[in-house]
């Protein structure tokens, strides 16, 4: 079938129109009878009235004697009063205090005779120490008001009250369908080709967060006719169907033909990226969602799209979500058609909020898990220059940011077992890194925009590192340069080395694909400096221009045969049981600014350098060397 977008309406429009599209079709909230043991956290349908008061008799409040308060009129210290034991009751706290009496008197003020009999020294007020019927709450009286959320001191009320069930709002049935191919259900063990369906799983844990109860349906191939049987099943259930992949403009791509056989659609095509595909559609009251997937996509259209339709349906208002006013690391460009939604990283370096873009890419999942806020580029502007100030909405408690390591820099396997170490031994403390390369962390410090940047910089005059980059960076000094690790580079080839690869000079042969990594690294620099030195033409070496930005990335594209050999160090070559072939031995440092270094977060990792656990993790990652870790090199 011919396919073309049939839109692309600004996003808060098209939620807008698509909610009161949806809301004029019929959809309302749905409520349920449930017990109250089972309310909590769900939302009354309507106002809920006590049966019976709290308490339903006159309880004791205290232990002690229950009697009636004029037989004890006139009992002082010095004059007290004796009650035989027909004028009291004993009775214990929670107890029905005798129709006769109306006062409880705390034994602790009770002097008992040998008779039987007891003795006041302090008269009693009618009705002390009583709990009287009602004290708490009274039969017929509002417990809960419509569209409140029951918390769990709210089912103590209800139950006192004598409640046993109540009518909450029924929480939205949302079925995902899953379509594709070649994705299959999750496995640690998929075949080339195959791509794991994991978006539903994601899809599945927002929508219990948001008050939903998703329903997932068994994958559905590119089959016109079967997707079609499968939203129809799913339309027959469930409240809102999301239909995951085959909105795009491929071949394959039914989502749109099916969702408008069905019901309607509204849009398809918003002004947003990523999510660009998304479709807006309908069967009556209910909305059918066509999702990109692409992971980060559909993350985004479900929660643009989708949270403020459940939020309707349970009758909740959209919470307002926390900002935060941050200055922005590096720039970032968008195209004027779009709104962008950007995940960015974050910490508090010398009091001000960094933040640093993540990888853009749709299909890149990782890079959610990892962003601490959304930076919203607005449809109509290209973007920020670095060191604007910018919106972040927050995506974990803004009080964690205040204690985060920021590491932007040169990548090592290294900085994510410090990370774990770090957050191990004291929970509060996280660290964040941005992989920008040795340049980049060396530019983050002098523009002090992190706490500590890892650099492998060679000179290539006198085979040293870093030393010469950083007195050239900070004439000035009001920098440390800290001992890391001394660490392997070399090139990373194929399991067994399949294409003869002997050295650098076999990278120029016919055949062989290289991958690179980004301009600015120590790696990059490193790679220039070798091609100089045995006097290879880069631009003979195919693939020399092609760029990741870690060690792993690079090792992945190896293990994947879509690269034959990439430099990197040992580390990533054994996490991806490549074989290695060592070019030589470079200094992994830490530069750390002055006005970090008393901060406990530095101090913290720096004291994790020097333990004895940080060795340990380094041997069993291999391919390191450790001579003073934590030692201060030299302080400029």
């Amino acid at each position: 079938m011919a396919f073309q977008y049939l839109t692309n309406i600004p996003l808060e429009q098209a939620k807008k129109e698509y909610t009161d599209l949806l809301i004029k079709n019929g959809m309302r909230e749905v409520s349920e009878r449930i017990s109250v043991q089972e309310a909590c956290e769900r939302t009354t349908a309507r106002a809920v009235y006590a049966q019976i008061c709290a308490p339903h008799y006159h309880a004791s409040a205290m232990d002690g004697i229950a009697v009636r308060a004029s037989s004890t009129f006139g009992a002082t210290e010095t004059t007290p009063v004796t009650l035989a034991p027909e004028q009291y009751v004993v009775v214990d706290t929670g107890e029905p205090v005798p129709e006769n009496c109306d006062a409880v008197i705390m034994i602790e003020d009770v002097v008992k005779e040998a008779d039987g009999s007891v003795r006041l020294h302090d008269a009693a007020a009618p009705w002390q120490h009583i709990r009287q019927i009602g004290e708490d709450i009274c039969a017929g009286e509002m417990i809960l008001p419509a569209y409140t959320t029951v918390s769990p001191s709210a089912i103590g009320a209800l139950l006192a009250g004598g409640v046993m069930e109540i009518d909450v709002i029924r929480k939205p049935v949302v079925g995902i369908i899953p379509t594709g191919d070649e994705i299959i259900p999750p496995t640690s063990d998929p075949a080339p080709g195959d791509i794991i369906e994991f978006n539903s799983s994601i899809f599945s844990a927002m929508l219990r967060q948001w008050g939903a109860v998703p329903v997932t349906f068994p994958i559905v191939p590119d089959r016109l006719d079967e997707i079609r049987s499968a939203v129809s099943a799913a339309l027959a259930e469930c409240d809102i169907v999301l239909l995951n992949a085959g909105s795009s403009a491929g071949r394959e791509d039914y989502s749109a033909q099916v969702i408008r056989e069905l019901g309607g659609v509204l849009y398809h095509g918003i002004a947003m990226k990523p999510g660009k595909p998304a479709i807006l559609g309908y069967q009556g009251p209910k909305a059918i969602l066509g999702v990109p997937g692409y992971p980060v996509s559909g993350i985004i259209v479900i929660e643009q799209l989708l949270k403020p339709i459940i939020a309707y349906m349970n009758h909740q208002p959209a919470r307002q979500e926390e900002t935060v006013q941050a200055q922005l690391s590096r720039p970032v460009v968008s195209g004027l058609k779009y709104q962008e939604f950007v995940r960015v990283r974050m910490g508090y370096v010398d009091g001000r909020l960094i933040a640093t873009p993540l990888n853009r890419g749709s299909g890149v999942v990782s890079s959610f898990m990892k962003a601490d806020g959304i930076l919203t580029i607005p449809q109509g502007l290209e973007g920020y220059e670095a060191g604007s100030e910018v919106t972040v909405r927050l995506l974990r408690p803004h009080e964690e940011l205040k204690n985060t390591l920021v590491a932007i820099g040169s990548h090592d396997p290294l900085l994510d077992e410090v990370a774990d170490l770090l957050h191990r031994k004291n929970t509060s403390y996280y660290m964040a890194s941005a992989h920008t390369g040795s340049m980049g962390g060396i530019l983050a410090v002098r523009r002090r925009e992190t706490h500590v940047a890892g650099i492998h910089l060679l000179d290539e005059k006198d085979g040293t590192y870093n030393e010469s980059f950083v007195r050239k960076y900070f004439p000035g000094g009001g920098v440390r340069l800290v001992e890391c690790v001394g660490r392997t580079q070399g090139l990373m080839v194929a399991k067994g080395n399949p294409k003869g690869i002997a050295g650098m000079e076999s990278l120029t042969a016919s055949g062989i694909r290289y991958v690179n990594r980004q301009k600015g690294s120590g790696t990059r620099i490193l790679m220039d400096y070798l091609c100089a030195k045995h006097g290879l033409d880069s631009s003979s070496i195919y693939g020399y221009e092609r760029e990741e930005f870690t060690h792993t990335s690079v090792a992945a594209q190896i293990a994947s045969g879509s690269a034959d050999a990439g430099m990197g160090i040992s580390p990533a070559a054994k996490m991806y049981d490549l074989t290695f072939i060592p070019i030589g031995t470079e200094q992994y440092d830490l530069l750390i600014p002055d006005s970090a270094w008393d901060a406990p977060l530095v101090q913290e990792m720096l004291e994790i350098l020097r333990g004895e656990e940080f060795a340990r993790k380094l041997e069993m990652l291999g391919g390191y060397t450790l001579k003073a870790p934590g030692r201060v090199r030299c302080r400029f």
